[in-house]
This record gives structure tokens, C-alpha cells and sequence, in this order.
């Protein structure tokens, strides 16, 4: 098949367009995903990734791709950024700092990583005239909701360090758009959860709450637990990301939120993943005293994303925690840990 790249820096061979995609943070669980998905589909995919939080075990099925490219360095550098960018037409800016907790501890770190380092990639994607930059905002960046469901025009509160460097780095990207016309999406994921999300240290609820009821042990709940979250399958969420790739015409310069439009409570949530493992009773909950910065209550509003992709999410909660409770209990999980494990020992990731 003859390959040439046409004026747009797209691939095009035999009528078939190939994109040529970074994707920073592409060796953590969101990213992979997306790696994963893209180069399955015959794109050309570089990962930038600086492992401090991501893990090579996450795209090792990847690495014998010939259209994969992993690129070990840090947004934080002008210079790596520069040089990840050669010869890419699309960029998922997917690199951040995201835990809460660990922002609270090191506010700096996460503003450097969060906000100055997506400050790094519009100044390369404008440098190198990137056809399309869609970044990776958050619902934090909202703060508790004013009113339910939260659209795209709810005012933005940050409750925590980490939500306000991802609400600046989210209004840095509106205004290279405003300001320089650089095509920028932000994409604004409510709650996602799937394999390969870590489960210890600065981890998400629902990977806590499962490996703690595997192994016999109440999950541990931060505050009341009456705090609610909406929270989007793995599937659903690379999905989003998908739609926006391909029907982004409309949404140049605007934000879009991704989510399910329903919450349910912490409380609820520690209950389905116990009724999912067994018979209710043999495990309770533990609450423990509430984390500052925690949000109180998140809903997505997807009216705009139905209406211009015609996004609709496929899992709802219990079917989405079905299949990632399978993950773990086939083996995939102690396999993904273990190889996780020792890559950690290996100088690779230090």
C-alpha cells in the first residue's frame, strides 16, 4: 500500500485516512485505553509519558506495534514536548497530576505538571500547527453542584488545588483558542473507572472498594459518604473521546462534558460492590473523617454531547462495576500487578 501524507499531515492510503496522534499520559489508565484503541485501528500513535503515575504494563501489549511509539519524558519540558510533537496532526493532552489528595500535599508539582505543562503543548500545537488539540479537563474543575445535572455552563469552583490547575489549564485552552485560533476541544470527563485504574495509594473509590471486599475487608468511605458522583465505564469514556475525534467540527474552542446524567452516593456505591461479590450483611462500610477539598455532589448534563456526537452511554453503573469486578476475578488484575510490580523494581521507572 503506497503511504503519503497529504497537506493536512494525514495519512492517506488506498482511500483510507490515517491520523498521526500524541498522546500525553498515554501509559496511564485513560491514556492506555485510548492507545490501545487507536492503534488497534491502524493509527499512528506516539505516548509521552513520564511514569509517575502511569506504568509500562499498561501498553506493554503495544509495544511490538510497529505504528506505536512510547516517549519516555515530561510535559513540564518545552524541549520533550517540542520533540514529541514532530510529525503529529493530533494531540490528546491527557498528561496531569490528578489526585486530590496528593495535590493538597504538593500544590506546586500539580500546578507545574497541570497548568504548565498544557501552557508546553498549545505552544508546540501552535508552533507546529497541530490540526486539532483535545485536552483533557475535569469535572472538578466545577466544584459541588449549583444545580443538577451540572452542563457545560455551570460556574467553575475548584475546591482543591488539583481542580484549579485544571481549571486553568481549561481556560488556557479556551483562550489559545480565542486568542491564536488554535483548534482546542476541552473535554470535561465526569468520574471513569475500568481495569488497569490503581487501586492503592492515591486511587479511585471504586478500585479501592473492590480490592478491599476481595480480600474480605469493608470498604473505607471519607466523610458521610452521602457525597454523590457520576461516574462513566472506561468503554463509554474512550468512546467520548472517539466521537470527538471524528464529528469535532462544532466543538472547536467549546467545552463538553461526558458522563452517564446519573449519580449515585459514595454510601450506594461501597453497597453495590459489596452486593456484587456476595450475599449483603457479611460487610459493612467504614467511614473515616472527610478529605478536604472533596466536591459534595457531581451530575453531568450530556445534552450537548447527544446532541452534536450523539453520545449514549452503553453501561450504567452496576453493568460497568460488573465487568470490572470480572477483570479482577478472571486474573487479569493479579497478571497486570504482578508485571506492574516488577517494572517498579526495574530502573525503568525510575
Amino acid at each position: 500500500m503506497q503511504l503519503e501524507i497529504s497537506k493536512t499531515g494525514l495519512f492517506i492510503g488506498d482511500g483510507m485516512r490515517k491520523k498521526c496522534l500524541l498522546i500525553t499520559g498515554g501509559a496511564g489508565f485513560f491514556g492506555s485505553h485510548l492507545a490501545e484503541e487507536y492503534v488497534e485501528k491502524g493509527h499512528t500513535v506516539k505516548v509521552l509519558d513520564d511514569f509517575s503515575s502511569g506504568a509500562v504494563n499498561n501498553i506493554r501489549g503495544l509495544l511490538n506495534y510497529k505504528n506505536f511509539k512510547l516517549i519516555r519524558g515530561d510535559v513540564r519540558s518545552k524541549e520533550v514536548v517540542e520533540k514529541a510533537m514532530d510529525g503529529i496532526n493530533i494531540v490528546f493532552h491527557l498528561a496531569a497530576q490528578i489526585h486530590v489528595d496528593k495535590s493538597i500535599i504538593d500544590p506546586r508539582y500539580t500546578f507545574e505538571a497541570n497548568t504548565f505543562g498544557t501552557l508546553n503543548i498549545l505552544d508546540s500545537a501552535l508552533e507546529n500547527d497541530i490540526g486539532l488539540v483535545i485536552y483533557a479537563s475535569s469535572s472538578e474543575v466545577y466544584g459541588s453542584a449549583q444545580y443538577v445535572p451540572m452542563d457545560e455552563k455551570h460556574p467553575l469552583n475548584p475546591a482543591s488545588p488539583y481542580a484549579a490547575s485544571k481549571a486553568a489549564a481549561d481556560r488556557l485552552c479556551f483562550a489559545y483558542y480565542n486568542t491564536y485560533k488554535l483548534p482546542v476541544i476541552i473535554v470535561r470527563c465526569f468520574n471513569t473507572y475500568g481495569p488497569r485504574q490503581s487501586d492503592t495509594g492515591y486511587a479511585g473509590a471504586i478500585p479501592k472498594f473492590i480490592r478491599r471486599v476481595m480480600q474480605g475487608l469493608p470498604p473505607v468511605i471519607y466523610g458521610d459518604g452521602k457525597q454523590t458522583r457520576d461516574y462513566m465505564y472506561i468503554k463509554d469514556a474512550v468512546n467520548a473521546y472517539d466521537l470527538v475525534l471524528n464529528s469535532h467540527e462544532n466543538l472547536i474552542g467549546k467545552a463538553i462534558n461526558f458522563g452517564t446524567g446519573q449519580e449515585i452516593s459514595i454510601n450506594e456505591l461501597a453497597n453495590e460492590v459489596i452486593t456484587l461479590f456476595g450475599p449483603k450483611g457479611k460487610l459493612k462500610p467504614i467511614h473515616v473523617a472527610p478529605r478536604p477539598g472533596e466536591v459534595k455532589r457531581l451530575c453531568a448534563n450530556i445534552s450537548l454531547a447527544k446532541k452534536e456526537l450523539g453520545f449514549e452511554p452503553k453501561y450504567d453503573t452496576v453493568s460497568g462495576l460488573k465487568e470490572f469486578i470480572r477483570w479482577y476475578k478472571e486474573g487479569r488484575y493479579e497478571e497486570w500487578l504482578a508485571y506492574r510490580a516488577e517494572m517498579e523494581r526495574s530502573d525503568f521507572v525510575r
